[in-house]
């Protein structure tokens, strides 16, 4: 592994960070929350027109920059260290690479280039809450997290009936279309994205399986898909918008060629959802020491300037050891981000390495965020403050992606630290008996 950046991805971070710092400062991010769409319109806008940060890793045929995981990662970095609200982890991260994995050429060339240049954006429906699972980052994405063919989560079935399929603009298929019914709450940026990657449960108890399907959530006339019905719900952590999607009939289009949806397809969908978890989570891990990073330096720069007893609080020794404490963590952090992204991009594939990045910045800017409040002092404690903001992130991400602990187990299991009888504790099979989980827990 070559831990130099080239000159390239030297000035996405350069430009993206010198972009943020002067339109993204935490007044403007309050600001921005609080429009309906949740973030900053005009400012993502300009992320995808002048830096085209929306299709960083998509090859250049589709409208991309054909970059890899590693410049999308330095660039959630970036937006990490502003806690930037926008539609770019639901977009770039999660939505596209599963469309360009799975989608057939019609579909990658009706939705990706759109994505890419900004005039759509996009999210992942996942129900139940279950995004770190689908994306098998806490266990495996083979189970009926779908649904599971009863009540609840998202079911689709196969209409007899030819139909006009407006998800990606093609025409009528023979065989009729596919029905979405159910719902998911927690979706980032579902009151808001143009298009719903949505997976969903299909075949009964009998042949039990998850599929992709593409829906368009708005006609060529701007008014709301007919049977979707989505609703922006509250968060702690503002600058990720969530929703609650409902779909109660829902025509959608199942991506890729095979419009049957057999077995093959489930295969294919359960592979490109645990290839597409492998570099979010190297994404996310870098915006989490982002963050983290952010949070230090702005936590350092106050210690300078408060005085207690004649002296700036900073000169104190317990000041310092905390800080340099801190700066170690999130040092390693960025560390295990890099390799996680350089794993991802193809460098050396490496099951479980993203799921441990994830947990190490997860928990790394949890602990940064709280010491920046208590070492702030009496403001620190007050919700106008910008040490807030990395708080509530650090506490959303660990609820919306962990916990930290099923992130490491995870990892373990596929590192096969659980595979055969030892004295560890593990059993064959790759289970383990509660007291070796428990000590990859602790």
């Amino acid at each position: 592994m070559d831990a130099a950046f080239t000159e390239e991805q030297d000035e996405i971070r350069r430009t993206l960070r010198a972009l943020l710092r002067k339109r993204c400062g935490p007044e403007q991010v309050r600001a921005a929350v609080r429009t309906p769409a949740g973030y900053d319109e005009a400012l993502w806008r300009q992320l995808a027109g002048q830096l085209g940060l929306p299709g960083l890793a998509l090859p250049a045929a589709y409208g991309g920059a054909g970059c890899g995981p590693t410049e999308l990662a330095l660039a959630c970095e970036e937006t990490g260290r502003a806690v930037l609200p926008a539609p770019l982890i639901g977009t770039a991260v999660l939505a596209a690479p599963l469309i360009l994995a799975l989608g057939g050429e019609r579909q990658r060339t009706a939705l990706l280039p759109p994505l890419a240049a900004g005039e759509l954006t996009a999210t992942l429906v996942v129900p139940g809450g279950r995004l770190a699972t689908a994306l098998a980052l806490t266990g495996p994405n083979d189970g009926d997290w779908a649904g599971g063919g009863r009540a609840g989560g998202i079911q689709a079935r196969l209409s007899p009936e030819p139909e006009a399929l407006p998800p990606t603009g093609g025409g009528r298929r023979a065989g009729g279309t596919w029905r979405l019914y159910g719902e998911a709450a927690q979706v980032l940026d579902g009151h808001t994205a143009d298009v719903l990657v949505v997976a969903a449960h299909t075949g009964g108890f009998a042949r039990s399986r998850t599929l992709l399907f593409a829906v368009r959530a708005k006609g060529p006339d701007g008014a709301a898909a007919p049977g979707l019905l989505r609703t922006r719900q509250t968060a702690m952590d503002e600058t990720r918008p969530r929703a609650r999607v409902e779909l109660r009939d829902v025509a959608a289009e199942l991506l890729g060629e095979d419009a049957s949806g057999g077995d093959a397809a489930a295969e294919a969908a359960a592979g490109a959802l645990a290839a597409t978890g492998a570099t979010a989570a190297a994404c996310l891990a870098a915006e989490a020491v982002g963050a983290a990073e952010e949070a230090l330096s702005r936590t350092v720069d106050h210690v300078k300037q408060r005085t207690q007893f004649g002296r700036p609080i900073g000169a104190f020794q317990a000041v310092q050891h905390r800080l340099a404490d801190l700066y170690v963590a999130v040092q390693a952090a960025r560390s295990a981000a890099y390799y996680a992204a350089w794993a991802a991009g193809g460098g050396r594939p490496e099951p479980g390495a993203g799921a441990l990045a994830l947990a190490q910045a997860l928990e790394t800017l949890r602990a940064v965020s709280a010491e920046a409040v208590q070492l702030h002092g009496g403001i620190g404690f007050t919700w106008e403050h910008a040490a807030h903001l990395y708080f509530k992130r650090a506490a959303c991400d660990e609820l919306l992606l962990g916990p930290v602990h099923r992130l490491r187990a995870r990892a373990a299991e596929q590192a096969g630290l659980f595979a055969g009888e030892g004295a560890d504790g593990a059993v064959a099979g790759g289970a383990a008996r509660p007291g070796a989980r428990a000590a990859v827990r602790a």
